[in-house]
This record gives structure tokens, sequence and C-alpha cells, in this order.
């Protein structure tokens, strides 16, 4: 999974969820508290990944389309992407339609520019911030959501979704898949074999750090060759240091970068960055490490992996999947822990954008703004609805019903992903902005007023000012 940011004017991010600490520390602790309470990781027990929700059949009613086709893109690759073919089978078998995913480049705003000047633009595509949502409105590519799936929104989702898919007030997004990026996994075998336990706060974290680097496993993995990671680590630093407020401030640019609480935050990472023994191959072997790869390296070579955690989202999931440990025995999880006074709850999302406007289309969104075609996926595991209305039941291990639980029970009080809220240039193009200069912190992390500096320049420029 992945997402990227938005070229956009100068103007403010498209209006989110803003509440305050006291929201922000009961959504954490529903989190904390869910996730402690996980035990082994069963499978589920024969979920059929087909059909509509556990227990209650269709919900949604869709028109026939035969003979009608539409295209739908998205970045998604590997296992992400099977599963959802999965769930446009299902459309096809209710409808008629034929739909052809089309796998699309990162960034994807680029990528449909290309294809839109090319006059073969997707009927549908899912884009993965609230920033692209409103490029595609300003550029004319995006088409309102008709009344149907609207409806299907209004039945399913809390305001805040359902509002960080509006632009001026109209519905152009469906957010249909979202993603909990406030999340550690470990080696549970490498923390037995060290006497480590799961942290709560960043100092039990580096306490828990040394003790598994005295026992001979280097304590993090991370994919520094995608800069969207080491956002990530940061957002979540920041939102937990800073608090809410200047988060939501910092994601518009009402404050500068060179804002002394981004200096603590940044300052708080070097506390692990500045390790080189404490990062899977240093900082130079970070930056050669993707994503996926980051993952799959501590959950393989039993217990003598290349790191004992992984900071990531609950997407991790998928990539455990391709190593044979089995989530909630071998591979656990514990919340990211609380730098300030509250651990943070940083989320990320993917939303259906109808391009070419159809009655296949519509309805394709409709379909997937209903608990119908989430149950589908999340039955399949690697995958996290903000659908309120999809049975917990229907993920298939306990750590992720916990972790489903715990966003749909957060309601509105959750903060969505700062570099996905930022301009493409700064928040989201590989090489370049915040990813880029984030990726130089990484190597050197002593340089902290000069990163500040970068920053502010590259946002400035990016925000028009």
């Amino acid at each position: 999974m992945r997402r990227t940011s938005s070229t956009i004017r100068k103007r403010r991010s498209p209006r989110h969820p803003r509440t305050g600490r006291a929201a922000a520390a009961l959504a954490a602790g529903a989190l904390a508290l869910s996730l402690s309470a996980c035990g082994g990781g069963g499978d589920g027990g024969g979920n059929d990944p087909g059909g509509g929700t556990q227990g209650t059949g269709s919900t949604v009613t869709l028109p026939e389309l035969n003979g009608q086709s539409i295209e739908v893109a998205a970045v998604w690759t590997g296992t992400e992407q099977a599963n959802f073919k999965k769930v446009l089978a299902e459309f096809e078998k209710r409808t008629g339609a034929k739909v052809t995913f089309v796998p699309a480049q990162d960034p994807i705003i680029n990528f449909l520019g290309s294809k839109i000047a090319g006059g073969q633009p997707p009927d549908v595509a899912l884009l993965p911030q609230p920033g692209a949502i409103k490029q595609a409105v300003d550029r004319k590519w995006a088409k309102p959501l008709g009344a149907e799936a609207v409806k299907e929104l209004q039945e399913n989702y809390s305001q805040g979704w359902q509002d960080i898919g509006k632009v001026d007030g109209r519905q152009y997004g469906a957010y249909y898949k979202a993603a909990n990026k406030s999340l550690i996994w470990y080696n549970a075998q490498v923390f037995e074999n060290a006497g480590a336990s799961e942290p709560k706060t960043w100092k039990e974290l580096l306490t828990t750090a040394q003790t598994v680097y005295d026992s001979g496993v280097t304590p993090f993995s991370i994919g520094g060759a995608d800069g969207w990671t080491l956002t990530d680590w940061f957002e979540n630093v920041y939102l937990s240091q800073a608090g809410p407020e200047k988060y939501d401030q910092l994601a518009q640019h009402e404050i500068k970068w060179t804002d002394q609480s981004v200096a603590d935050a940044l300052k708080t990472l070097a506390e692990i960055w500045g390790k080189k023994d404490y990062i899977a191959g240093g900082a130079n072997g970070a930056l050669q490490t993707e994503f996926p790869a980051s993952v799959t390296q501590t959950f393989t070579g039993g217990d003598q992996p290349k790191a004992a955690m992984v900071f990531e989202g609950d997407f991790v999931q998928v990539n455990i999947g391709e190593t044979e440990a089995k989530v909630g025995t071998e591979a656990k999880v514990f919340p990211f822990p609380a730098v300030g006074e509250t651990a943070p709850v940083v989320s990320g999302g993917d939303a259906a954008v109808i391009l070419e406007d159809s009655e296949a289309a519509q309805a394709l969104v409709t379909f997937l703004a209903s608990p119908d075609a989430a149950t589908i996926q999340a039955k399949l595991g690697g995958y996290l609805s903000p659908n309120k209305n999809v049975e917990n039941s229907a993920y298939p291990n306990d750590v992720q019903r916990k972790i489903a639980k715990a966003l749909v029970d957060a309601g509105d009080d959750f903060r969505f992903d700062m570099s996905d809220q930022a301009p493409q240039a700064f928040g989201g193009t590989p090489g370049k902005g915040e990813w880029k200069i984030l990726q130089d912190f990484l190597k050197n992390p002593q340089d902290v007023a000069g990163t500040q500096r970068k920053l502010e320049a590259e946002a400035a420029a990016a925000y028009g000012g």
C-alpha cells in the first residue's frame, strides 16, 4: 500500500476532523486496550471470501449492467491487488459489468494526468490522499458521487470519514480502505529470548531496543528507500509530542517547519535514527531497503532475524503473510508508544473517486461504500475498512479484529496522515520534498536545524508562500 500527496494551489488542506487532546487520548486508549487484549492469531475459521456481510446477506442494491465495461486504477500490487480483484469479481457477478483493473504508478496523480491527456482515463481511481481528491476536483477530473453512493456513505461511515472525501461540501470520494498507522510489529521469539516487554512510552521503547540489542539482535528494521515510511515515523512522534492542535497547524502549514515543536520531534527521532547499530544495515542499509523487505526481514530467520521490530500500519500483515510467521503468535504488535501525554492515532486511506461518470462507475463506488464489498476483502486479511457496518468477525485473526474495532470505536477521533494532506511536491514525491529531506536526516540525524530549514523552504514553495 502507498499513497502520494497531491499538488495543490495556495490553499488549506481539505477539511478533516479537528478534535482535542482528550478525544485523541480516548482513541489512543481504545487502541492500546484492544491490542493488549489480543490473544493468539486464529484464522477466523471458515470465512468465505465471497458474498455479502456475515450473517446479513447482500445489503446494497445494484443495477443490471450487462455489456458495460469500466476501468479501475490503483497503485496496489501483489496480494493487495489480487484481493481487490476478488471484490471486483463479485461486482461483476452481481451486475454483469466487466471491470478491468489498471495498475497505476506512484504518484498516481501524475499517472492519471498522463492517462487523461492521452484520452484514456480510467473510470474510477483509488486516491490515497485528501489533497489528491481536491486536485482532481480543481482540474475538473473528478465527478461528484450520486445519491446512492452518498446514501451508502451516510449509513456506513462516521462523519469524519465522510468529510475527508468532500470538497467544498460535495462528496467526491468514498474511503474504501483505511490504515491504522500507529503500530509497531515485533518478532515474538526475539522478545521472549531477550526478556523484552511491550513498551507504552518512548522511554520504554528505548529501553526495549537496548534489551533486544544486548541479546544480539538489531532492534529496528526501517524501509527508508520508501520515503513515506519516514514521514510516518515523524508524524507519530510529532502528534504525540506536540499534540493534535499543533499537528493540524503544521499539516496546513499554519506554523513553520522551523518551529521548536518540529525540532523537538526530530531530536526525538534521532534517539533511534542516530544509533546506527539500532537499525538493520545502518542508515545506508535502511535507505536501500524498500518497505516490503523491511517487514519480511523482521519475520524471517527464526529468532535471529535482521531486526526485531518494524514500524508501520495494519497493512504490514500482507507482507508478514509472505513469511512463515503467524500474526498473533510469532508476529505480534503494540501501539506506537506515547512520546508526550498520549499515544498517537494516525490514519491513512484510499478513496474511490469517479473520473468518467456513468451508471456503472456510480454503481461500483456505491458497492465499494457498502459493507458487502469491504467484508469480502476483510475476510482475506491485510485490509482495514472505516465502514462501521462491516462485522468485526469478518476479519481473519484476533489482532486484525482488535485493530478494526479500535478504528471504528474511535469514530471521528483520529488524525489523517500529515504528508497525505500536503501538496504532492512536498509530501508525496519520491526523491523530493519531505521524503528526500527525511531520508537525508536519517543519514545525518545531528543536523536538526538544517533539516528544519530545508523542510520549511520546500513546504513554503509547495504551499505557495
